[in-house]
């Protein structure tokens, strides 16, 4: 005859399932210990890493930051091919060299906003084009300067109606009444010289409608006569 099995507590049955839950993980970590080894190297090296690029780019963005401001007087003061290709001789920093060095930084993506500006500003359009399009700019306001800054270049190189739709958008990411009917009235313009009289009819027409008291929406009826003869 058999004997009844002995009963075991719940304490004893906890204390089974932690014994055979740790013999699991120790039989698996001894399983594969080499390749946890180098999964837990990685990772300390991943984290090293981060906190090094981090802190790499925090000391580059200063760098480029430095630099900046000593090439920008020349920007404001117009000497653009100054701006653009540095000046040598006193030791200041092109608006391309640091663009291209330090493009992944703030005041990196600042520098190549102004070096695309500044090859507008000499007719250079191709390549304030890819200067333009190579910015990242985060905030708003530097975000619909830099379509509009595309916007212009197409509109130079002849491409009228993407210039339309870009100065579209830098209209929607303008903060002032007067600045997005400026850019509404430069899509209107563009979107006419492309042959879309419609669209260009359009804008002009939601500019008067929106922002009448501006001087972009003042000057709408004129154009929309224009247009509609």
């Amino acid at each position: 005859m058999l004997k009844p099995k002995k009963k075991i507590t719940k304490k004893e049955l906890k204390q089974d399932t932690l014994v055979t839950s740790y013999m699991k993980v120790t039989g698996f970590y001894e399983t594969h210990k080499r390749w946890i080894n180098y999964g837990a190297a990685a990772l300390v090296v991943i984290i090293a890493g981060t906190a090094i690029y981090l802190k790499g780019h925090a000391t580059d963005n200063e760098l480029a930051t430095t630099k900046l401001s000593a090439i920008h007087q020349f920007y404001d003061n117009g000497q653009y091919q100054v701006a653009i290709d540095g000046a040598p001789e006193r030791g200041l920093v092109g608006l391309k060299s640091i663009a291209d060095q330090y493009g992944s930084t703030h005041a990196g993506d600042f520098a190549r906003f102004y070096l695309a500006d500044s090859y507008y500003q000499l007719g250079k359009y191709a390549e304030a084009l890819e200067e333009f399009k190579g910015c990242s700019p985060s905030d708003d306001l530097l975000k619909a300067s830099r379509y509009a800054g595309i916007a212009a270049c197409l509109e130079a190189l002849g491409d009228f109606d993407d210039a339309g739709k870009y100065f579209e958008d830098a209209a929607e990411k303008e903060q002032t009444d007067n600045s997005i009917a400026e850019q509404l009235s430069n899509a209107a313009r563009c979107f006419a010289q492309a042959g879309d009289k419609s669209r260009a009819l359009d804008i002009l027409k939601r500019l008067k409608k929106n922002y009448p008291t501006t001087t972009a929406g003042r000057e709408a009826d004129r154009y929309i006569t224009q247009l509609s003869v």
